[in-house]
């Protein structure tokens, strides 16, 4: 027999961007595949559009678009797999919809500006291996890599002009801490001659 079709479902009450919640209670409908009128799927060349609900984020696309690669998205339209779909057409897919643009715009264009911070980085990376989106998942991957051998220790001498300030660096810091007293009036480090010697040799010490 068969394999059970995939239901996809879609989530309420995540952030969406200004005027593109899904408002009201969705009502769900399964749909054997798209378009349900005769039961086949929708050409790979398609320029119809498509609307999908994301975790509550909204995005318009076409199916020639989403079958591109060999991915999750495409298996959507391949006929095999039953969507489910709101009372006003949307198809939901029970994903964050955060990085979904991100996705929809490797799929068009087969490049993408990755996300500054590694965090999201590291997000992306998981989307795109949920997706089956292959190329993205070796781009993040390449990424995160090159930000680990590239990452240089950082030597930070902060400005503390209170006792309090003081007190919660102390605190803050899992390792010995120097304090220099700084002299206002020539904008000089007060230190002895050997202060830059003992500093340089314990240099791996200090955060």
């Amino acid at each position: 027999p068969p394999p059970p079709p995939l239901l996809w479902q879609g989530m309420s009450g995540m952030s969406d961007p200004p005027g593109e919640r899904a408002e009201g209670p969705i009502l769900l409908m399964a749909s054997p595949a798209l378009p349900p009128a005769d039961g086949k799927p929708l050409s790979p060349s398609s320029s119809k559009y498509v609307k999908l609900n994301v975790g509550g984020c909204l995005h318009y696309t076409t199916v020639q678009t989403l079958s591109k690669q060999e991915t999750v998205l495409k298996a959507m339209f391949s006929g095999n797999m039953e969507v489910l779909t709101d009372h006003e057409g949307w198809i939901l897919v029970d994903r964050c919809g955060k990085h979904f643009g991100t996705l929809l715009n490797y799929l068009r264009d087969g490049a993408v500006p990755l996300p500054e911070t590694a965090r999201e980085i590291e997000e992306l990376l998981l989307e795109a291996k949920y997706y089956l989106i292959e190329g993205l998942v070796e781009d993040c991957q390449l990424a995160l890599k090159r930000r680990s051998e590239s990452c240089d220790a950082e030597c930070r001498i902060p400005m503390i002009t209170s006792a309090k300030e003081e007190r919660k660096i102390v605190a803050a810091s899992s390792k010995p801490v120097v304090k220099l007293l700084h002299n206002r009036s020539n904008n000089k480090y007060s230190y002895t001659s050997n202060s830059d010697d003992n500093l340089l040799k314990n240099i791996e010490l200090f955060d």
